[in-house]
């Protein structure tokens, strides 16, 4: 049983943002998803788009920074299970990041045809 099973909303928010600091603070990859996101809602702020492109953008920013929070926690625990060098957790780390890695791309695509969409205008 999880030590957070049936505690408080507030309790379990507090675990739960326990975990993005702990990314926050080990994670560069982590660091660096947050920096891009923060950089789309201020491009956001700066050409006002429509609504649509607002829901898209925070969407897929959001989108990433989960995967990479599920890539972290995915990473601490193959670590913990096997500590030693294995092809297999090597292969599921690599798809993890892959994962992290295609909602990065798209999120680039979609801040690349809002920008082409507004330029347009």
């Amino acid at each position: 049983m999880s030590a957070s099973k049936n505690l408080s909303f507030s309790h379990r928010a507090r675990h739960a943002w326990a975990g993005v600091g702990h990314a926050f603070k080990t994670e560069t990859s982590f660091r660096t998803h947050v920096v891009g996101a923060l950089a789309a809602v201020a491009l956001l702020l700066v050409l006002r788009p429509e609504p649509i492109w607002w829901a898209l953008v925070l969407l897929t920013s959001g989108a990433v920074i989960a995967a990479e929070l599920f890539n972290t926690a995915l990473e601490l625990v193959m670590d913990r299970l096997h500590p030693d060098v294995h092809p297999m957790i090597g292969r599921a780390k690599d798809c993890a990041a892959g994962a992290v890695l295609i909602l990065s791309l798209v999120s680039l695509a979609i801040a690349t045809a809002l920008i082409v969409e507004t330029c347009k205008s």
